[in-house]
């Protein structure tokens, strides 16, 4: 009996949230450990399944980088990467294509189907879902020299989100799960990180949260002590300041970019955890970092 109260209590917790995200749309960037570990990958698509039941509109950005350095290592193509970024020639591209698009992609749709979803898989090629161009990185090699502009090869960022997709799938009930791979202008394809992709897709659809599952509990102070709640000024500080470093800058970036474009809240959160969507929307505390504007 005990136990069936305490169920009923979380139950009665979650209501509030059920109704405020009730017919709203969050997006989720899938990544990490959350991809590899076989019970952390149930627990995403139960927890992906659950918020569809429940009225709320979830959207799937997945990344899958480790997947494709074990082609190009079969391939005896060794990854190369400026500032976080994968740099990207035509031969490298169509092993992105092929593993983000392909197994990647199809193997959350088969999971989330295989739970009981209605997943469908698409890169951001299909119906020009995901426009972009070359991305341009500046990178200052000495102090006494002038910046250089470094060669991404065929690496993106994104113009346009052909939101017309997403809306006609979401009124027939199905899950989008997204390639973070774009086209250009060109027509060619571009890899685009899974982050920024997020990023885009909540911006454009005005989403009500975005969240980024990671490999970390969340954004850290100077003591190493979590930071639950963070303004867009106070994340300029933690990056400026050196206490935000490495991967967790772009992170942050992603986040303050996507709120300022209107998005109300956007959280970085531990995809470690078991059922850590759940945790973050529907419980009071919530988990990870929250960014608002």
């Amino acid at each position: 009996m005990k136990q069936g109260i305490e169920k009923a209590k979380i139950l009665v917790e979650s209501l509030p949230y059920i109704k405020e995200f009730y017919n709203k749309t969050i997006v989720i960037k899938y990544g990490g450990h959350a991809m590899v570990d076989e019970e952390l990958k149930k627990n995403f698509a139960l927890d992906i399944i659950l918020m569809k039941y429940i009225g709320i509109n979830p959207i799937v950005v997945h990344g899958g980088g480790p997947q494709i350095n074990r082609v190009l290592d079969k391939m005896n193509i060794k990854p190369s990467y400026v500032q976080g970024l994968r740099v990207t020639d035509h031969e490298t591209m169509d092993v992105v294509e092929m593993v983000l698009g392909g197994k990647v992609n199809k193997e959350i749709v088969s999971l989330i189907n295989f739970h009981g979803g209605r997943a469908v898989g698409l890169s951001g090629r299909d119906g020009d879902l995901i426009r972009a161009k070359r991305m341009k990185v500046i990178q200052s090699m000495a102090e006494d020299a002038p910046p250089e502009l470094i060669d991404l090869g065929r690496v993106g960022e994104v113009t346009h989100v052909n939101a017309d997709v997403l809306t006609t799938l979401d009124a027939k009930d199905f899950i989008p799960v997204i390639a973070p791979v774009g086209v250009g202008d060109d027509g060619q394809s571009l890899n685009i990180n899974a982050d920024l992709v997020a990023g885009a897709v909540a911006a454009h659809l005005k989403a009500a949260k975005l969240i980024l599952l990671t490999d970390v509990e969340g954004v850290m102070d100077k003591d190493g002590k979590l930071i639950q709640s963070l303004t867009g000024k106070e994340s300029e500080k933690l990056i400026k300041s050196g206490i935000a470093g490495g991967g967790m800058i772009p992170k942050i970036k992603c986040c303050m970019k996507t709120v300022q474009a209107g998005v109300s809240k956007a959280h970085i959160i531990d995809g470690r955890v078991e059922h850590a969507l759940l945790l973050e929307i529907f419980t009071h505390k919530g988990i990870g970092t929250e960014i608002v504007k």
